[in-house]
């Protein structure tokens, strides 16, 4: 008997679904509309990137990255199989987007981990 693949898959969409609904609001009321606001002071650019340059705090960015782009990748996957009712095309409709979650993944620690 083959095992399945599917409890990897929904891990990866759970915690994805936990760690956005969670982080990116925050993230986003911060970055772009409080410090825009001047409601909260932005920290000086040569702190955030000592910050960002930290490698536990690169490792967390980083899972952070990959699971939001797995999240997203098995809840279009089912919008598409289940809403758009594309079941035929349910083996291409994986590859793809789990494809394009694994090359975001890889992009994002190349910008991570290469560039700084």
């Amino acid at each position: 008997m083959r095992r399945s693949r599917e409890p990897i898959i929904w891990a990866l969409f759970g915690g994805g679904g936990m760690a956005s609904a969670l982080l990116l609001p925050a993230l986003i009321l911060i970055l772009f509309i409080a410090v825009p606001l001047g409601w909260v002071q932005s920290a000086p650019f040569e702190d955030l990137q000592a910050l960002v340059r930290h490698p536990l705090i690169r490792l967390g960015l980083f899972v952070f990255i990959s699971l939001c782009w797995f999240h997203w990748a098995h809840r279009f996957r089912y919008t598409l199989y289940d809403g758009l009712q594309l079941s035929h095309l349910n083996e291409l409709i994986a590859v793809t987007t789990y494809g394009i979650a694994s090359v975001g993944t890889v992009v994002g620690a190349y910008l991570l981990w290469g560039v700084g």
